[in-house]
């Protein structure tokens, strides 16, 4: 399984691309700019199956539409945060000033805390990994060792929590809970910023080190 990062929009998040042997793939965080995104797609000979978000802020869903229409692929989020597609003051977009409000259709699949699930050719594990916001999830790829988390966890640093349904205590018991019981050498992939590892946010986070 071979990914690319993109750092899209205005704070440049990142969306995945995430793909196998036969160049079928998954599109995680498609976040902005959707004709960019749609020509890396296409440099990159992929055939899009679905779009997976980690959560509903606008940085990761405003190119949402572009790309599900374009590709009549479905939206997976978890169902805590389905109407933040649909309501720019619940994804952020009215309360960041943005000249367009980010919105789209809502989703046509849920997330929940799954061991095991499969997408199109694609399995993996799903973990609820709440305080950032309340339906923020993490794809974690066991085979391949690698972890997308949205924004829970960044290099030497977690997700801010300020914004609609965000609680510190709660990002912070994600964290230990679900992420720092991963492999240290698990590659976690965030919504900003460059990748880090599982060990050396356990030496270096100081978020996390005095919890």
């Amino acid at each position: 399984m071979e990914y690319k990062q993109i750092p899209l929009g205005p704070i440049q998040t990142n969306c995945y691309l995430v793909w196998n042997e036969e160049k079928n793939c998954l599109v995680i965080d498609p976040g902005a700019n959707g004709k960019k995104l749609m020509a890396i797609i296409a440099e990159l000979e992929l055939t899009p199956t679905a779009i997976l978000l980690t959560h509903g802020h606008f940085d990761h869903i405003g190119a949402v539409e572009d790309i599900r229409i374009h590709y009549s692929i479905p939206v997976y989020i978890h169902e805590k945060e389905d109407n933040w597609l649909i309501d720019p003051a619940l994804n952020g977009s009215t309360q960041f000033r943005l000249p367009t409000p980010i919105v789209a259709k809502p989703a046509e699949y849920y997330l929940d805390e799954n061991p095991s699930m499969t997408v199109g050719d694609f399995t993996f594990e799903v973990f609820e990994t709440p305080g950032h916001s309340p339906g923020s999830v993490t794809f974690y790829f066991k085979k391949e060792g690698m972890a997308f988390v949205g924004d829970a966890l960044f290099y030497e640093s977690i997700g801010r929590t300020d914004l609609t349904g965000g609680n510190q205590r709660t990002l912070l018991n994600s964290i230990h809970d679900k992420l720092l019981t991963l492999p240290e050498d698990t590659i976690i992939l965030s919504g900003h910023g460059k990748s880090t590892t599982i060990g050396h946010e356990m030496d270096n986070n100081p978020f996390i080190n005095g919890f």
